[in-house]
């Protein structure tokens, strides 16, 4: 294989989590990011663009002969990326691993992703669809359900859109400050009500070439900030895998019940789709039920799921962007991983940037994922409200996170919080 040039989209800690794991290949490769952050500094050259800035990516691709682009994160996917390299004479044979527009609606729109669970008898809560128009039809939707009552946005609110109520008269009233009142912007023109699933949550990442796709390790996020899983919820404050309570029987379930009707109904729709299917669950009894589709991996589950694939990940992108997944098979280490967030000080609410971040490990073998993080004169300050993500490998969650909480003790920032129970639940 010749050498390979890489383009990874994205600044998060999933990225720099792709960077890190593909750094490691034994096929010479050169890596680039767009726009990347400090961590990902380190591994790839770092540039400074956008990732909905199509025409300016078009150009780096070109100056830089990329061979593939691994989009990490959704917005650039539901704005067309993918379509757009296709649509486009000078890219039009250049990889993207990353659904097209269309297959991108899975997350790009709660109700298409609704009718595609209903269409193809996957698990899923009993929901209603409505917009300004037919806000009296679902005020008489909430009338005859039982609380707590779910409403989501039906477009892409950055993972705020998702309001959990108890009392109807208040569900009633934020329907309309959604529909009417545009609570999320566009994102809220149109609203799914659901019925609430009570049980725990979990995430499964499917990879797929179009024809073919493996499963990958199962992993549990932590959404919330506060301790016992309490207050606002966030993009995610640790995660863990494997999952404990998710034993053969249960793994099954997911598979044949919702993975593999997943993966056949994209085939039935013909829907094309080359990438990554995140499933978000919850099990309910012993049976699995989807909540949501994302069309890309998770974050923070990408730090906890691609330290555990022993893969070469430049040969299993390859593979995925050349058509050729059935030649793969995924080794996957027994060992558990879990990962531990530092945020700024008032996430998600309203917080501080620039503050300065000591204690980082020199070595970029460590597994601390930088997201928001940037370079100024050689040190390393904050730049988000999810600053950085420390992922530790051991015999069970407890010993990793154990590990992590050693490492995270070292690394210090003005108004820097991280929750000290990731895992507690299990």
């Amino acid at each position: 294989m010749k050498n390979l040039n890489i383009l990874v989209l994205g600044s998060g800690g999933r990225e720099h989590t792709f960077c890190w794991k593909l750094a490691q290949s034994k096929i010479k490769h050169r890596l680039f990011v767009a726009p990347g952050n400090a961590g990902t500094s380190r591994l790839a050259t770092n540039l400074e663009i956008g990732v909905n800035d199509f025409e300016a990516l078009k150009d780096a691709v070109i100056q830089n002969n990329i061979d593939f682009v691994v989009v990490g994160p959704e917005d650039p996917l539901v704005h067309g990326i993918h379509d757009f390299f296709l649509n486009d004479a000078q890219l039009k044979k250049i990889p993207v691993i990353g659904p097209q527009k269309w297959g991108a609606t899975l997350e790009g729109s709660k109700e298409f992703a609704k009718a595609f669970m209903s269409r193809h008898n996957i698990p899923t809560a009993q929901y209603g669809s409505f917009t300004a128009e037919t806000l009296q039809e679902g005020y008489e939707f909430l009338e005859q359900m039982n609380a707590p009552y779910v409403l989501k946005a039906d477009g892409l609110a950055a993972g705020k859109g998702v309001l959990i109520i108890d009392n109807l008269d208040h569900a009633k009233k934020e329907l309309s400050n959604m529909l009417v009142h545009q609570k999320f912007g566009k994102a809220s023109s149109k609203v799914v009500v659901e019925e609430f699933l009570s049980g725990i949550e979990l995430s499964c990442f499917v990879l797929t070439d179009g024809t073919h796709y493996i499963t990958l390790p199962l992993a549990k996020d932590y959404k919330r900030i506060g301790e016992g899983d309490t207050g606002l919820n966030t993009g995610g404050m640790g995660a863990v895998s494997p999952v404990p309570f998710a034993d053969e029987k249960f793994v099954n379930a997911i598979q044949e019940t919702i993975v593999k009707p997943t993966m056949e109904g994209l085939k039935k729709d013909k829907i094309p789709y080359v990438g990554f299917v995140f499933i978000g669950l919850i099990r309910v009894g012993d049976a699995p039920f989807v909540i949501e589709y994302n069309v890309r991996m998770g974050d923070p589950e990408t730090q906890v799921v691609l330290p555990r694939i022993k893969n070469d990940l430049v040969e299993l992108l390859y593979a995925t962007a050349m058509g050729k997944l059935a030649e793969v098979e995924l080794i996957v280490d027994p060992q558990s991983a879990t990962t531990v967030v530092a945020v700024s000080g008032g996430y998600p609410e309203a917080y501080e940037k620039a503050k300065r971040i000591d204690g980082l490990p020199s070595t970029s073998s460590t597994m601390v994922f930088h997201a928001g993080t940037t370079l100024q004169q050689g040190e390393i300050f904050t730049n988000g409200g999810r600053v950085l993500a420390v992922t530790s490998l051991g015999d069970d969650h407890k010993e990793a996170v154990q590990k992590s909480y050693e490492l995270m003790e070292k690394i210090s920032f003005e108004g820097m919080y991280f929750r000290k129970d990731i895992g507690f639940d299990l």
